[in-house]
């Protein structure tokens, strides 16, 4: 029997809506029909956000609770009146992705079963210059709402100091986003390098809130995460709606909100009647792009006091100025300097049977082991449970922050990796690094 499909009329086009009553959001009975009523209702403001960028696509096509995977290339068999553009990556890889322009392609885009929208920082008119630079909050475990909330208004000021407006919303996840408007003058890299100057000054200012730090194992508080801006990296954009139990949304909010704001007040079932009522606070945003000026001059001191570039995403190709990342056997050889703590540490051993370990080929000065690598994150957290259940007199001694939980990806989706610092257990009480409890390999 065939499945029911839907017609909508949007923008003067028929937009088909397959399986329109397939539960999305188990929890409360959500379906694919009312995501797409949802982003329609909101469709101005999600234009704004994502209207004329390329856009990857994020498809949940057996719900929230089923296995999401990435698609950059346009589907073949899309309507005539969809647009594209060709991106180039920096692994030498091109693809046409997705540029929307209009609710109708919004809706389309949603009947794919993408839950959240996931745009370039770039206009299609000009994929070389971002015209956004973007904050991304990330509290380590065990940090709370009302700090990453004192981070964000400290994020404001930074902005403020160097002549940027920040336009603030939560993600609709743990953390929260500012992004601002900028010139169209700055290449993805000055963007980045930008970016990193906003961290660690942030981090001057509160050096017990914020960390600028990239690797996980040595970040406290809310890490600012300047590789967001980095080429080819997406976040979830303004009125998204999280593939989250109830269904939250990132939501763009005044600055006089921020101090009070709760992100469970945000869903798809409230956030509609506070668009109709209040708009979009981001309404004037295009009309705020500033300078980056300032932001690299405060980059230009940092290096002359010796701070050079930060850790890229690792499947980037080495940058000038960049803490290597070398295999530690080759290290001896290599004639480049190398910076002041990458010849601290060691390399953890990898668990028996696997090639690398808890840092790839990075050294640390943690005490670090990896315990599962998952295809879902409950499969990950049930192999956690057992190692805990082998040594209980270890587990006790963790704190939140020393659990780390990585969503990876993969070739198409995610998967996750979970590794415990073992830096609060005394010397001669913590365990070697042992099997697996789950080895998922998902480049298999």
């Amino acid at each position: 029997m065939p499945s029911r499909r839907e017609i909508l009329d949007v923008a003067g086009r028929d937009v088909p809506i397959t399986n329109p009553d397939k539960v999305f959001f188990p929890s409360s009975g959500r379906t694919k029909l009312d995501l797409v009523r949802y982003y329609l209702a909101v469709s101005d403001g999600v234009l704004r956000a994502v209207g004329g960028r390329p856009m990857a696509l994020k498809r949940y096509v057996n719900g929230v609770d089923g296995e999401a995977f990435y698609q950059k290339r346009a589907p073949q068999n899309r309507p005539p009146w969809v647009e594209t553009v060709e991106l180039k990556f920096p692994s030498g890889r091109s693809a046409h992705e997705i540029v929307l322009t209009d609710a109708a392609q919004l809706a389309w885009v949603v009947n794919l079963g993408c839950v959240d929208l996931h745009p370039h920082p770039v206009r299609a008119s000009d994929l070389g210059h971002p015209d956004e630079l973007r904050v991304d909050l990330d509290p380590v475990p065990g940090v709370g709402w009302p700090e990453i909330r004192q981070v964000a208004l400290l994020i404001r000021e930074v902005l403020a100091d160097v002549g940027l407006t920040g336009w603030p919303k939560t993600s609709g996840s743990r953390g929260f986003h500012v992004y601002c408007r900028i010139e169209q003058r700055w290449t993805f890299t000055e963007v980045r390098r930008a970016a990193v100057a906003l961290a660690r000054e942030v981090e001057r200012r509160a050096p017990d809130l914020a960390t600028s730090k990239w690797w996980k194992e040595e970040r406290h508080g809310v890490f600012v995460d300047y590789n967001q801006n980095a080429k080819d990296r997406t976040t979830a954009s303004a009125w998204s709606i999280r593939p989250t139990p109830d269904a939250r949304v990132s939501t763009p909010l005044r600055w006089d909100e921020v101090p009070d704001c709760d992100p469970a007040a945000f869903t798809i079932d409230t956030v509609p009647d506070r668009y109709a009522q209040l708009g979009d606070p981001w309404q004037d945003m295009d009309a705020s792009a500033g300078s980056l000026t300032g932001l690299l001059e405060l980059a230009e001191r940092d290096a002359e006091n010796g701070l050079g570039d930060a850790p890229w995403p690792p499947h980037f190709a080495k940058q000038r100025g960049e803490p290597r990342r070398v295999q530690p056997s080759k290290r001896k050889a290599d004639p480049e300097p190398a910076a002041e703590d990458d010849e601290a540490g060691t390399v953890p051993p990898p668990a028996p049977g696997k090639s690398s370990g808890p840092t790839g080929r990075r050294r640390t000065t943690m005490p670090l082991i990896e315990i599962a690598r998952a295809r879902t994150k409950d499969e990950a957290m049930a192999g956690l449970e057992r190692w805990k259940q082998r040594h209980p007199g270890v587990w006790p001694q963790l704190e939140p922050a020393d659990v780390l939980v990585d969503s990876m990806r993969g070739r198409s989706s995610t998967w996750t990796r979970i590794r415990l610092n073992l830096q609060h257990v005394p010397a001669d009480e913590r365990p070697d690094q042992e099997p697996l409890e789950v080895d998922y390999d998902p480049f298999a």
